[in-house]
């Protein structure tokens, strides 16, 4: 069973429905009268936005890019893959980037640059979860749902491997799991 490989509960699943709720809710004042374009980035931030866009009340478009540096490890490799280049026009837009967790920066600095080459109107970012102690590149979240102890942290669409995504809380793993 994943609970035995599992450390300790961070984030349950009452604090993440709470939080994800007040994020939905300060995007909605922040944007009001605006058609703002979402893009999750793929994989981790399924789950996260998912239940956040359900508590957007305005307009807008979700779209996803697919982007990585860890692969199937639990540090960062320091270079990203992204699946595609964008076949979306963000001219123009005020784009949001959605995102599970910002933890070296790297994948978020990269794409931040890729999007702000397309002239976004602006570009914010949104993270579940921000873990600045693990921090290689200097970025910050315009929202953020938790700050993340330094742990391995899986569940709510984070994942090791490619598991534990389906838990609906965020735990931290074992580090015989990992290691």
């Amino acid at each position: 069973m994943m609970v035995n490989d599992l450390k300790e509960i961070i984030f349950t699943q009452e604090q993440i429905s709470e939080r994800v709720s007040q994020l939905g809710a300060q995007i909605n004042m922040d944007y009001a009268g605006k058609n703002p374009l979402l893009i999750g980035i793929l994989k981790g931030c399924f789950v996260f936005f998912a239940d956040l866009a359900r508590h957007i009340d305005l307009k807008c478009e979700i779209r996803f890019i697919l982007a990585s540096s860890y692969g199937f490890s639990s540090i960062t490799t320091g270079n990203v893959k992204v699946g595609t280049e964008l076949d979306f026009e963000i001219a123009g837009r005020d784009v949001i980037i959605i995102e599970d967790i910002l933890d070296s920066g790297i994948t978020l600095s990269a794409m931040r640059k890729l999007l702000l080459r397309n002239e976004p109107q602006s570009l914010k970012i949104c993270t579940l979860l921000d873990k600045p102690t693990r921090r290689q590149i200097p970025i910050d979240a315009d929202y953020v749902g938790f700050e993340c102890p330094d742990e391995f942290v899986v569940g709510y669409g984070l994942d090791y491997a490619e598991g534990y995504r389906n838990l609906p809380y965020i735990a931290s793993l074992k580090p015989e799991i990992y290691s």
